[in-house]
């Protein structure tokens, strides 16, 4: 009966170890009370090289190096981009259309109903944009790869090992979900996406504070992104102005701040209105 036993050498490094194979032979012998005993003999030696890699070294999350930004083509890579919306933005121009790009800069969208839009901004072409620090995301396969500091909050709300992977698994999820402008929008699929890579250090975002980001700190694309964006809204006033009086001011200005109230209670004080 044989049996190899194989022996590390103490020389191993990182990548790559050397092994010895002992051949061994197994019998039992009589001995002179009668009973039997078991012989172990050493039939040889052989020197084995083996090679491998380190599991958790081919996950170190390394980032991909990003494309240049090219707004001629459409690519933004990682960015937050934003559009005015037709008609909405006229009559309060911090309101638009947003949506978040993979690390190939095409851009994803929700546009509609049950519909993830990918490589096709929706309502015209990004008018600005802010990209994103990678390196403030956490990406974990498991609670003991989290670098954030909510780690089960984290695993429970759903998590990520890439960038993009956490734009398919919203995207996945928001082609299920029911577009509404007042309740589960563009904002709120940018805001699943930034929760699930736990951009920031946070896990909190929401509508006001996705659009505050963009508005904020977002540049923009061109010159004449800021004349499409605002000039239709001067017009607007102005001619409201022109043909109503003041009193088209103070309706426009009211309508602004019941918007504006609206996201602010549904997102800080009422959360299941605006849930998605």
């Amino acid at each position: 009966m044989k049996n190899n036993k194989t022996n590390k050498n103490s020389s191993s490094s990182s990548s790559s170890s050397y092994y010895y194979s002992y051949s061994l032979s197994f019998s039992f012998s009589s001995t002179s009370s009668g009973s039997l005993s078991p012989t172990f003999t050493l039939l040889g030696r052989s020197h084995i090289f083996l090679s491998y890699h380190h599991p958790l070294q081919s996950i170190d999350h390394e980032l991909w190096p990003l494309d240049e930004i090219d707004p001629k083509k459409a690519k933004f890579p990682c960015c937050l981009v934003w559009t005015p919306l037709p008609i909405v933005s006229w009559l309060a121009p911090f309101i638009g259309h947003v949506g978040i790009c993979r690390e190939d800069g095409a851009i994803l969208d929700f546009s509609g109903s049950n519909f993830v839009n990918a490589d096709d901004f929706a309502f015209g072409a990004v008018a600005r944009y802010l990209q994103l620090d990678r390196t403030q995301c956490c990406f974990a396969t498991n609670l003991g790869g989290h670098t954030c500091k909510s780690g089960y909050k984290h695993a429970e709300f759903g998590t990520a090992i890439t960038w993009d992977d956490a734009l398919r698994s919203s995207s996945r999820y928001f082609e299920h979900k029911t577009y509404n402008l007042f309740t589960c929008n563009c904002h709120s699929f940018v805001a699943n996406c930034l929760n699930r890579i736990f951009y920031g250090g946070s896990m909190s975002w929401n509508m006001i504070n996705v659009a505050g980001l963009v508005l904020l700190k977002g540049q923009w694309v061109d010159a004449m992104s800021v004349v499409r964006s605002f000039l239709p809204f001067l017009l607007v006033l102005s001619l409201g102005v022109f043909m109503v009086g003041w009193p088209f001011l103070v309706a426009l200005l009211s309508f602004s701040l019941l918007l504006l109230v609206w996201f602010l209670l549904g997102n800080y004080c009422f959360k299941t209105l605006l849930e998605c």
